[in-house]
């Protein structure tokens, strides 16, 4: 690795580690399991198959350091949102297995929280919930009809709750407030403390981390590295947007960006104005993503997913760096909160994340082969990954659980499509749900443009 972890985003720069790189795989070895990611999913694969079996010999192999990835530089959401729909799923599975998902889904907000607090790992896991504001009558239209579909799933208002522009407004004083969604079914957290508070759960656990091990290739009873080769009857692979890099995986994820940019710390009065006093995780009601949260420390860390799709799925440091990407990201923060517009911009960061071509994450084991996975997150991984890791670890021990019975479980996305379509596609969906938001906000009506990538998009 050529940069200092710590300028990789706030996180990193934050999280008070010894980012020295742990020891590579000094040679071929044998294992029961070789996991191939020190991310969020490989961690938590280890962690959960170390308590429930602690004779296994668990490997976990990283190119860079635990954390380097999306697991060190997420947003900080540690939230119930799976990709893929309800309607989707239960399309697909039935109304039964979808309802199943997302509960499972809400329960791993909790599982993270217990695992942190259990293992002493201090990552700021605050549950303050989500407030996604509606700034214009278009989203407040799109916030009741968010409401009424979950009323139709089921979900009542401990799950989801519609706020008025009064209640909005105390939870986030944006400018424009409407109205709001809420749900206490998300915690912000320091992600960059998580996963390197995992690393060290796991090998107190026994499990062995080698970093600075760049895997290049991954098969049947074998992972393969450059410093040697790992046997081992199973293998994870825990790459999420990375995973293109692989071979033979080039088209399984599409690695889109995701940039992220954090204020100073404001001072208190700023904060009185702003609200989020439970550390709110917050958004509002757009088509293209973004998010926030208030950290410990008094910052606002803000991001969104306007930065481009690079051709043939190419993952390169200078990609995490975008300065239009970071000027818009600004100008959308300033535009919700005025009070930061004299704040300054401390860090600037991004990175991959993993998109399946159904938008559907999966996890699964092939028998057969021996070869495990689980990704495809969409940007959403920090409790998903939690839910795979237990789930990884019931599949290896060939345990029948409610979670292996999960629809997700065994999901097979289709492959993206060739250069150039697949650039084509990813970036044409880009452009047209940016000027979804522009038109919506230039007429007051809603953009028929961004109804139909949704439903292209299953959504």
């Amino acid at each position: 690795m050529t940069r200092d972890p710590r300028s990789l985003s706030l996180w990193h720069d934050t999280a008070d580690d010894d980012w020295t790189p742990r020891t590579a795989l000094p040679g071929d070895r044998d294992a029961d399991v070789a996991i191939v990611g020190a991310g969020y999913t490989g961690l938590w694969t280890a962690y959960y198959l170390a308590r429930a079996d602690p004779s296994l010999r668990i490997v976990v192999l990283e190119r860079e350091v635990a954390g380097f990835g999306a697991s060190g530089r997420n947003g900080g959401w540690c939230s119930a949102l799976f990709p893929a729909s309800m309607t989707w799923l239960a399309r697909r599975y039935g109304r039964a297995a979808a309802d199943a998902q997302h509960r499972a889904m809400q329960a791993a907000v909790e599982e993270v929280g217990a695992v942190a607090a259990h293992e002493g790992i201090e990552c700021s896991w605050d549950k303050g919930g989500t407030v996604v504001v509606a700034r214009t009558p278009v989203q407040l239209d799109r916030a009741r009809q968010e409401v009424a579909a979950a009323r139709g799933w089921g979900f009542d208002e401990d799950d989801l709750a519609l706020l008025g522009p009064v209640d909005a407004r105390e939870r986030f004083a944006a400018t424009g407030v409407l109205g709001a969604t809420y749900t206490p079914h998300c915690a912000a957290i320091h992600p960059a403390r998580l996963v390197r508070g995992l690393a060290r759960a796991v090998e107190r656990l026994g499990v062995v981390v080698h970093e600075s091990t760049a895997v290049t290739r991954i098969a049947p009873g074998a992972v393969t590295t450059d410093r040697g080769r790992v046997r081992a009857g199973v293998v994870v692979r825990a790459t999420e947007g990375y995973t293109p890099g692989l071979p033979g995986l080039r088209r399984a994820l599409a690695p889109v960006y995701s940039l992220m940019i954090a204020t100073e710390p404001l001072p208190e009065h700023v904060w009185l104005r702003i609200g989020l006093r439970d550390r709110e995780t917050f958004s509002d009601h757009r088509h293209l993503v973004v998010y926030g949260q208030r950290t410990t420390d008094g910052r606002l860390a803000f991001g969104g997913r306007g930065a481009p799709y690079h051709f043939a799925s190419q993952v390169r440091p200078e990609h995490d760096r975008e300065p239009d990407t970071f000027a818009a990201l600004r100008q959308v923060l300033v535009d919700m909160l005025p009070e930061v517009g004299d704040a300054a911009i401390t860090h600037t960061w991004g990175g991959p994340l993993g998109i399946a071509r159904d938008w559907c994450a999966s996890v699964g084991l092939d028998r057969r082969t021996g070869l495990a996975w689980a990704g495809g997150y969409v940007g959403d991984g920090v409790a998903t990954s939690n839910l795979a890791g237990r789930t990884l670890a019931d599949l290896v021990l060939e345990r029948s659980t409610e979670l292996t019975a999960l629809p997700w479980v065994g999901h097979r996305s289709p492959r993206w499509e060739p250069e150039p379509l697949r650039w084509l596609g990813v970036s044409a969906g880009l452009r047209v749900m940016t000027s979804a938001d522009r038109v919506e906000h230039r007429t007051g009506r809603p953009a028929r443009r961004a109804d139909l990538v949704n439903r292209l998009l299953g959504h």
